[in-house]
């Protein structure tokens, strides 16, 4: 789609709120929508305001109660948009791919309803919405445009996401999102690192990589070791210091890329890498690629390599046909690995999955009950893990919003190279959020670490610099970098960030 074809809607001094739900993607993709509807003339909305002219739902589709709260928003902005001439109401992402003219029977006030593959043409759809009175919804069957070529508001000064995939080519049983996201679809690697350089020009030092199954990157290019090359080939971009990547499978998991890790500075010393169950059954029947054998040696191979490394997992709880012999399984599985952090979920039937019809669906009290287990157990291993911390020396990138009682405990927050949230005692020289801060840390507690003691060392970054640039412009102008696929020649873009959702 071209720039002319998105900025034929201009909402001059119309305000746009976006509420987000779901994984990482859709993260990702409401800083696209929000890029496309500042090229479009509307402004983000105060956040003390009243009310925002456009309020778009980017929703996931992954979660059984993700239906409801998403109608249950709608009804509560239904008497708001009648008492407001010119409101309009947007749905997009997985459920909007998946239920498509149902929302609008359900909430007949929705004024346009998109999909996963066309999020580039909101804009054109809120305007035909308004002159033609009347609801549209567009969705389309395959990628219109890789989203990466749509202008972006960045939520970060310093941290962002680079997807270098959509889609997914797995078949898991309980997960909807290859049938609402498409096949794979990867980006060249010289626009990967295109984007990721125009990125650190402007002051960005942390980019994760994204992909619904990040390290499958290069079956589309015919490379089975194209994410490898990548991780490396991040290695050269002077001023980056950060490397992650979110979410990879098992199945996909080589030695070349945990060589890769290892070797490549920038690299961080973290993996999430989802587990969903320990039981060979289970997985099987999760149509998994992998057996318990299998995760747990690429985990021994990757702390061989990376002694450090803090290892994250996703798990379901009571998959159908889940015995406690198999939840045992899981629960072995679990203590074997040392997981700095598990982000687990109960078994949540999704319509259209072939789990939903599979007998042996557990009931809600053995599920619960085995769930409080689980996660008993993984709180005792994180705050295990975190205790090695104590006493080390760590670097912190010093983030925004981290930390929710900073200001009470007059600390700072932000990140250790191996993604553990830091909190640390606010030092006597200014700090701004991209600045790296070296502490000591003195307490460990399952979900963080305190650092206590006067700071060791303050950097100021480029990262830091950035921020401060961004937060010092007039209040009237948009925040964030408005950034798609430079061109080759052109000049740097000008200024303006987890779990998974357990699918991967």
């Amino acid at each position: 789609m071209s720039s002319s074809d998105r900025s034929q809607a201009v909402g001059v001094n119309k305000s746009y709120e976006i509420r987000t739900y779901g994984c990482q993607m859709n993260v990702h993709d409401s800083e696209r929508l929000s890029g496309l509807l500042e090229e479009a003339g509307y402004v983000p909305a105060p956040k003390d305001g009243d009310g925002a002219d456009v309020v778009v739902f980017n929703t996931c589709a992954v979660r059984e109660n993700a239906d409801n709260r998403l109608y249950g928003n709608l009804g509560q902005l239904a008497p708001k948009k009648a008492a407001r001439p010119g409101m309009q109401i947007a749905v997009g992402g997985c459920l909007a791919q998946k239920d498509r003219d149902t929302i609008v029977k359900k909430a007949p006030w929705v004024d346009v309803v998109f999909g996963t593959h066309n999020i580039g043409k909101l804009p054109v759809l809120l305007e035909r919405a308004r002159v033609q009175e009347e609801a549209q919804v567009e969705i389309a069957e395959s990628l219109e445009a890789f989203p990466s070529t749509l202008p972006t508001r960045r939520e970060s000064a310093y941290a962002a996401w680079v997807s270098i995939s959509v889609g997914c080519n797995n078949t898991c049983t309980f997960c909807i999102v290859p049938a609402l996201r498409g096949k794979e679809k990867d980006r060249r690697p010289g626009d990967i690192l295109a984007e990721i350089e125009a990125l650190v020009s402007e002051g960005v030092s942390e980019i994760t990589l994204l992909g619904q199954n990040v390290n499958a990157y290069g079956s589309d290019i015919g490379d089975r070791e194209a994410f490898s090359k990548l991780l490396r080939a991040c290695g050269t971009i002077e001023g980056l210091e950060r490397v992650r990547f979110t979410s990879p499978h098992p199945r996909d998991f080589t030695d070349d890329v945990i060589a890769a890790m290892a070797e490549t500075p920038n690299v961080m010393p973290q993996l999430h890498m989802p587990l969903q169950s320990g039981s060979d059954r289970v997985l099987k029947a999760m149509r998994r690629s992998y057996r318990q054998e299998r995760f747990l040696g690429i985990i021994e191979k990757v702390r061989a390599a990376m002694p450090d490394a803090a290892i994250s997992t996703d798990i379901i709880v009571g998959f159908p046909g889940e015995t406690e012999e198999d939840f045992e399984q899981t629960l072995h599985t679990v203590r074997e690995s040392r997981f700095a952090q598990a982000f687990t979920f109960q078994y949540s039937k999704r319509p259209g999955t072939p789990a939903a019809d599979m007998d042996g669906q557990i009931p809600k009290a053995v599920v619960q009950e085995r769930y409080e287990r689980l996660v008993a157990l993984q709180e005792e291993i994180s705050w295990a893990e975190n205790k090695k911390q104590v006493g080390r020396t760590l670097e912190v990138l010093v983030a925004e919003g981290e930390g929710r009682k900073d200001e009470a405990t007059h600390r700072l927050s932000g990140r250790a190279a191996d993604n553990r949230l830091v909190h640390f005692s606010r030092p006597d020289e200014p700090v701004r959020p991209g600045d790296v801060v070296t502490v000591e840390i003195t307490y460990a507690a399952p979900h963080h670490l305190l650092a206590e003691g006067p700071a060791k060392a303050v950097r100021r970054t480029r990262a830091g610099d950035a921020w401060e640039k961004r937060n010092a412009a007039p209040a009237d102008k948009p925040t964030g970098v408005l950034l798609g696929l430079p061109t080759i020649g052109a000049p740097a873009p000008s200024p303006a960030p987890t779990a998974g959702c357990g699918c991967d």
